[in-house]
């Protein structure tokens, strides 16, 4: 059967690679044809070898109600949120539907990742309970539906790091348990098989690390053990999936001992970035230096993303203050404000750039 009759098949997979992502469940439901044609490997891979795909930033984002007044916004005492989605290419902001057992808000301080068309979205506190998640929930592009995945296994576990491969599989480690202990322990997790693997221990815990894949290794970030409560370290390890194991310990990975979560890759596999005391500094090879100064509007830095050579920070000018976000382009070393609508002036708890 022809994928659109009357044209060559060359010619109607270009057609379909140029879909907007939005359209996606659209054209799935068509026909048989088309939905199997965008279900395939091959067609994200033409679409990101011919320039169709398209990134967005994904962000758990707390929701603002407008206030009478221009510009002005109300911020409640007990935040609610939810995934909102900004794309850098038009500017446009969304918010995609949250999972189905969390209508009323996220978990507190869930954890985002891509794999592919998914977003996964784990663990965190039940907004209500504030008790410990486990639960895993993945949302997919194609088909713009929620399904509850397997729950992350171990016991409780919250402000861990984690990260993906972009191909299949999620990587998390370290955290800490009910009892505010922090983990050494780690897991993978495959999303087309829904099964969970443990990893050897980190040779260190870290409560509230950053996690990152770089290199073709997972790397956690950062953190503090038990006995150092908020005291941050700069040391990182990274785990190598192809021999199962751990490298050593790097102790000054880091260019200052602060919370990791500004901390990000780059993209390109060289540089790393990170916002620490009013600057945003790279490092490239071993040695870190700084780029510019963070704009006085972002000055408390919520989240960083990276994507074709530019950051995206996200942040406010003070405790209470509206989230804006700037844009800093690598090359040039420019920062652009972006226009951000009202509702979309929350706090930013994290994100993930997601290339669809």
């Amino acid at each position: 059967m022809e994928l659109i009759s009357g044209l060559p098949e060359d010619l109607a997979r270009d057609c379909l690679i140029r879909v907007s992502y939005h359209q996606f469940p659209t054209v799935a439901s068509v026909c048989k044809g088309w939905k199997a044609e965008i279900l395939s490997p091959e067609f994200h891979r033409r679409r990101r070898s011919t320039g169709q795909a398209r990134k967005v930033l994904v962000m758990v984002q707390a929701r603002v109600e407008p206030e009478p007044g221009i510009g002005s916004t109300k911020r409640v005492t007990n935040p609610v949120y939810r995934l909102s989605v900004f794309e850098p290419e038009t500017g446009n902001w969304t918010e995609l539907p949250p999972p189905p057992e969390f209508h009323s808000g996220l978990p507190m301080f869930c954890q985002l990742v891509g794999v592919g068309y998914d977003l996964v979205m784990l663990g965190g506190l039940d907004p209500n309970s504030w008790e410990s998640s486990n639960s895993v929930f993945v949302y997919n592009f194609l088909s713009a539906k929620w399904r509850r995945a397997a729950d992350m296994p171990g016991g409780p576990r919250t402000f861990f790091a984690c990260a993906s491969d972009s191909e299949g599989t999620v990587f998390v480690a370290g955290g800490h348990d009910n009892e505010k202990n922090a983990l050494r322990s780690a897991l993978a997790y495959d999303v087309a098989a829904d099964r969970w693997v443990p990893l050897p221990d980190m040779a260190a815990e870290r409560d509230e690390c950053k996690g990152l894949f770089r290199r073709g290794r997972f790397v956690a970030v950062g953190g503090y053990p038990t006995d150092m409560q908020g005291r941050f370290e700069r040391s990182a390890e990274a785990f190598d999936p192809a021999t199962w194991s751990w490298g050593p310990v790097e102790e000054d990975f880091l260019d200052c001992a602060t919370c990791p979560r500004t901390f990000v890759d780059g993209g390109d596999d060289e540089a790393v970035y990170l916002c620490c005391g009013g600057d945003l500094s790279t490092m490239r090879g071993d040695t870190w230096q700084k780029m510019a100064t963070v704009p006085g509007d972002v000055r408390n830095v919520a989240y960083v993303g990276a994507f074709d050579g530019t950051l995206v920070v996200i942040g406010s000018s003070g405790y209470g203050e509206a989230h804006v976000g700037f844009t800093f382009d690598v090359k040039s070393c420019n920062w652009r404000k972006l226009e951000s609508p009202q509702g979309f002036r929350g706090h930013v708890q994290t994100g993930y750039v997601l290339e669809i």
